[in-house]
């Protein structure tokens, strides 16, 4: 962002190094523009002063980028939406609230998906060091989170009930994420992914090696649907 302050000084030369002092910036920093030159009166009488404008830019707090992004994107999308914006060490979390929660969260949870994906592109493209951005709204993310660690370990007790692979509904990457870290531990199965992006679904596979495709050195068995 860029901003921009007009000093006077007895010449231009004077007048842009009264700036650069105020700032704390080298010329180098900066760029100059000339409102009014200096000028000297008849007999020497009545001189007046040289007016510089001299801009420089300002790095944006990180919550600053944030809010004036989600505030620009929430008026294009005609969605009355407040947040609640926190920073942490090397994430912020936003916390949305509106009328319509459905509307922000959407079918599984895509359209909080999509506005944290380009709040996170737009914001680190900028940024120095890269940061992550995590949004939620109404717990949706604790809720979800808990609903798949659910689902793992009921789809797990069937895979070593039946001793039979079982394939999941196509999830997102953060959704595959939290079924293999929920059955990382677990000694009588394994998981893996098969599928190519949107459908890619998580397997969880019977015996701690699992049967991954193309595998030999282990039992085949019938993997369900």
């Amino acid at each position: 962002m860029q901003k921009s302050i007009e000093v006077q000084g007895r010449t231009e030369d004077e007048a842009i190094e009264l700036a650069l002092q105020q700032l704390g910036l080298s010329r180098d920093d900066v760029s100059v523009e000339i409102v009014e030159q200096a000028r000297t009166g008849f007999l020497g009488l009545k001189n007046n002063p040289a007016t510089v404008k001299v801009h420089y830019d300002v790095q944006e707090a990180l919550t600053e980028q944030i809010d004036r992004f989600l505030t620009g994107l929430f008026a294009r999308m005609d969605i009355d939406v407040s947040f609640d914006i926190t920073e942490g060490d090397g994430s912020v979390s936003v916390i949305l609230t509106g009328k319509d929660p459905g509307a922000l969260i959407g079918r599984r949870g895509e359209t909080l998906d999509a506005i944290q994906h380009l709040t996170n592109y737009t914001i680190n493209r900028s940024a120095n060091g890269r940061v992550r951005i995590n949004l939620d709204a109404e717990d949706y993310r604790q809720r979800r989170n808990e609903a798949l660690e659910n689902l793992a370990a009921r789809t797990a007790g069937k895979v070593v009930k039946y001793r039979r692979n079982m394939t999941l509904d196509p999830m997102n990457a953060y959704e595959r994420h939290v079924i293999h870290s929920a059955l990382q531990g677990h000694g009588e199965v394994s998981t893996f992914s098969v599928g190519s992006e949107p459908n890619r679904r998580v397997v969880i596979a019977y015996g701690s090696n699992g049967e991954k495709p193309g595998r030999t050195d282990s039992p085949q068995y019938r993997e369900w649907r």
